[in-house]
Formats: structure tokens, C-alpha cells, sequence
């Protein structure tokens, strides 16, 4: 056990220095428990087996504000994958009880900002909150070639592409545009899934997965809250980065900012008959499944049933996986 303290009576007053203080072989759960305090830290943990708590996601607040559009030494512009605020990497990581914010502004100004980057396998956030624009999350691994240019950038340009599953339990993530993307399997249960107002026609695509051929899963929002405060149907439910991504929600509320049509092929007809877009359940103002896009699906009851983080995550192979207590809804 590794305490962190801004005050100094804890081990260590930064996070990161606490993360470089474990081997790099690690092989043992370490558990760093943070005090309460705004850590302005853009932290790189690539080391498996590491634990990040909080005392509360409003009390511990881990930050920083780097971006897309921001300029490098090499006057070159940082770009998406190299302006996270957190990167995750290393193999069954776990967080609870923070938040984790990309603090650098609206999308329309800065471009993409990365709250934190996934990129490990067996990864598990409860409790936890992620505060951002445009791109708050990625969930690795990175598509096999960018769509423009030759190089994606980040810290994992050129590394080797690493399966990717996660699990989001009782966790509030905010954005704009494509705010949750990437190309993991990701199961995101009873979070509250809040879109950003951007004053404008359209407000944002809450999804954009990139996941690839022939995964079974992608991402699955089981008994989530889709929240806004902007105007009605000015938001999607998704669209896809690439062609074969896939997209589940099931039981969820959805406010009155979704779109009725919820979901937006990417101006690429092709994906319509590619990408696996379904619900089941869905209900409130956004709810209502008889105006979505003929190419999106409605899961039987049977089908539904299959989808619960046992089955899609295989849970089983997880050394680290504890249940959480049940709460009241």
C-alpha cells in the first residue's frame, strides 16, 4: 500500500512519482490510495497489477490540459493520442472513487482531448468520473492504419496491438464529439452518460467505435442514463470510426437530446451494412426506437439476455475481478 498526500504525510505528493517507485516486473496488486486534492498531473502508468483510490471523485481530482491543436517544440501539433491526461497501459489496472479530467476546453477551440487513454486488458473503473470535450475516452487499441497521414502518434505508435476489455461500473463520463471511442470491448454499466451542449444543430455522437472484424463485442451500455442539458434530438448515439464497429444499448434511459433516428453513418454509406447498432429496452423522451435508421437492430429478449459483463468480459480469466456491492438505484 502506497499513500498519496499533497500535504506530505504520505509517502509521496505526486501520483506519478508514487507509480515510478514500482518495479517495472511487478507482478503484485499495488494499491495507491490518494488523499483528497486536485493533482495536476498527466500521468503515465504502464505497469500492471496497479490500483488507483480515491476517497471520493469529487474530493480527488487528477488533471491536466493538453490537446490536439496544441503546438510541440517541433512547432508540429501534439495531436489526439498524445494529449490524454492519464494513459492506462499496463495490464489490470483498476481505479475507484476519482475523477479524471482533461481540462484544455471545448473541442471547437483546441480539438481532441484525451481525459484518460485504455489501452491495457482487464481494466475495471467504479465510482469514477471522466471530464472532458471532445474525445473524454479511448479505449485501445488504436485502429491498424489512421483513415489520413501515416502515423496516429501517442505512446503507442508503432507498438503492437493489444486486446482491450474494460468494465465501467457506476461512472459518470461527459463530452461532446465521439466523447467514448476506440476499438476495445468495453462494458459501461449503470453510468450516467452526459452530453455537453454545444449550442449547435448537432451536439455530438456519444459513441465512435472502431472495432474490429470479426470481434464479437464492442461497446455495451447495460442500464445506463444518457443525460443533457441540450436542446432535443441534437445528439446521436453513435457513429463509426470504422467500418465493423459495434454498439449495444440495453435498458437505458435516454433523455430528450437524442436523436430520433439515433444513429449516423459517418457520410459512409458502406458501413450501413458493416456496423452492429442495437437496443433493447431503451426508454424516456429518447427512447422511442420507431424512427431509428432501418440499418440499426432491436434485440429480442433472447439475444439481450447474452449480453451481461460475465459473458461479453469473460470475467472468470480476470485474477483481479471482485464483484461490487450491489446498489440502489
Amino acid at each position: 500500500m502506497i499513500i498519496v498526500a499533497k500535504d506530505g504525510s504520505g509517502a509521496f505528493t505526486t501520483i506519478q512519482e508514487a507509480i515510478d517507485s514500482i518495479p517495472e516486473t511487478n507482478m503484485d496488486r499495488v494499491a495507491i490510495y490518494i488523499q483528497d486534492g486536485v493533482y495536476n498531473e498527466k500521468l503515465f502508468i504502464n505497469k500492471p497489477f496497479v490500483s488507483l483510490i480515491g476517497t471520493s471523485p469529487d474530493r480527488v481530482v487528477i488533471t491536466y490540459g493538453d490537446h490536439a491543436k496544441k503546438r510541440m517544440p517541433d512547432g508540429k501539433p501534439m495531436g489526439t493520442f498524445s494529449s490524454y491526461s492519464i494513459f492506462a497501459g499496463g495490464d489490470d489496472f483498476t481505479a475507484e472513487n476519482i475523477t479524471f479530467e482533461n481540462s484544455a476546453g471545448c473541442g471547437k477551440e483546441v480539438g481532441q482531448a484525451v481525459a484518460v487513454y485504455v489501452e491495457g486488458d482487464r481494466m475495471i473503473f467504479r465510482r469514477c468520473r471522466f471530464t472532458g470535450s471532445q474525445d473524454t475516452l479511448f479505449t485501445g487499441p488504436l485502429p491498424p492504419k489512421p483513415i489520413e497521414g501515416n502515423t496516429f502518434g501517442g505512446p503507442m505508435e508503432g507498438e503492437k496491438r493489444k486486446k482491450g476489455r474494460s468494465l465501467f461500473q457506476n461512472c459518470y463520463i461527459e463530452g461532446d464529439i465521439d466523447f467514448i471511442f476506440g476499438s476495445a470491448t468495453a462494458v459501461f454499466q449503470s453510468c450516467e452518460i452526459f452530453s455537453l451542449d454545444r449550442q449547435e444543430e448537432t451536439n455530438g455522437y456519444i459513441t465512435a467505435a472502431s472495432t474490429p472484424e470479426g470481434q464479437p463485442f464492442g461497446y455495451v451500455f447495460l442500464d445506463c442514463r444518457l443525460t443533457s442539458e441540450a436542446k432535443p434530438e441534437t445528439v446521436y448515439l453513435g457513429r463509426p470510426w470504422r467500418d465493423f464497429a459495434r454498439t449495444v444499448f440495453i435498458n437505458c434511459w435516454m433523455g430528450a437530446h437524442i436523436k430520433r433516428e439515433g444513429w449516423h453513418n459517418w457520410d459512409k454509406a458502406q458501413a450501413e451494412t458493416t456496423v452492429f447498432y442495437a437496443e433493447y429496452g431503451s426508454r424516456g423522451p429518447g427512447g422511442n426506437r420507431n424512427n431509428r435508421v432501418e440499418w440499426a437492430k432491436e434485440l429480442s429478449a433472447q439475444e439481450a439476455s447474452l449480453y451481461t459483463p460475465e459473458h461479453i468480459l469473460h470475467l472468470k480469466e480476470w485474477p483481479s475481478f471482485v464483484p461490487q456491492e450491489k446498489t440502489a438505484k
